[in-house]
């Protein structure tokens, strides 16, 4: 049970107002982040529809999918969806770190295009309005303003057109890619597009290395399409880092709260971290719900 005192009970006030009762299953007011989980962060044996359902069950309202190519397994997920109402919002694209569209062999580079171009088709189907995108992988082999240049001629060229007809945002990320290592670059490869079919997608915990979250959000503002979160434990004096559940981290989730709030964001938060159970789905959930009141995530 949470107990709040006084003061700790005025400072999120506004944040309580906003979202209304903190009650696992209930839909979020207007104006305030959707909660979303990534599809791996479920059990791989149960149906689709039993997943979604667990994941309705747990206080999850939305679900971010992978790129899927048998037919007949999309169509059992658009089903799944519908049947348990839980909304498919995205599609992380596969293939991109095998086949980048930063290549210079333009074979890979069509087996990268092939792939955003199922990725799409997928969100399609499953009535989602964003595909998540690697965009380059910088390598020994491939200099950055190569990956700069040959991953916006791609984009622009043979992804962006399919994106614009199906309606559905192609939203880069930085992915400990070597790509992509300020806000302001960031900023500058969206901006290049002019393209309100092409934005970010912005991890909290990808940075933490060389940059606070809180900063790259100011920045991206409202570049951002949707967002992945999870903390970061970071001990540089030992050289060891690691992936951690939210609030279990490094990461000063009150701040990222406010810097979500400065820049006007309301769209879905997933959750990308280790998966489980129901009972440790639900704990997810509870820590989400306490990020999104402004308090510390535990």
């Amino acid at each position: 049970m949470i107990t709040l005192d006084r003061r700790r009970f005025l400072e999120t006030a506004a944040a309580l107002s906003a979202l209304g009762a903190l009650r696992p299953r209930a839909a979020f007011a207007a104006g305030a982040p959707k909660k979303a989980v990534l599809i791996s962060m479920l059990p791989k044996e149960p149906s689709y529809r039993d997943r979604f359902r667990m994941a309705v069950d747990a206080g999850f309202a939305g679900i971010e999918m992978r790129t899927v190519t048998d037919p007949r397994e999309a169509d059992e997920i658009r089903e799944a969806s519908a049947s348990t109402g839980l909304r498919i919002h995205s599609v992380m694209n596969e293939g991109h770190w095998t086949f980048p569209l930063s290549s210079a062999e333009p074979e890979v580079v069509e087996r990268g295009v092939t792939g955003m171009e199922t990725s799409l088709r997928n969100a399609k189907r499953w009535g989602a309005d964003a595909v998540l995108l690697v965009p380059a992988v910088v390598t020994p082999r491939i200099s950055y303003q190569d990956a700069w240049t040959r991953s916006q001629k791609a984009i622009r060229e043979r992804v962006l057109p399919l994106a614009q007809e199906l309606k559905v945002v192609v939203a880069v990320e930085e992915v400990w890619n070597k790509f992509l290592l300020s806000p302001l670059e960031f900023a500058r490869y969206v901006d290049d597009f002019a393209s309100p079919w092409l934005k970010a997608y912005f991890d909290v915990g990808n940075i933490v290395f060389y940059g606070y979250p809180q900063d790259w959000i100011r920045t991206l503002g409202p570049r951002i399409a949707k967002v992945h979160l999870k903390d970061f434990q970071l001990d540089r004096a030992n050289g060891r880092f690691s992936w951690k559940n939210l609030g279990d981290g490094d990461i000063d989730w009150g701040e990222v709260r406010k810097a979500f709030s400065d820049v006007g964001y309301d769209g879905w938060v997933t959750t990308e971290i280790e998966g489980g159970d129901a009972a440790y789905l639900k704990n997810v959930v509870a820590r989400l719900d306490l990020f999104l009141a402004g308090q510390k995530p535990a």
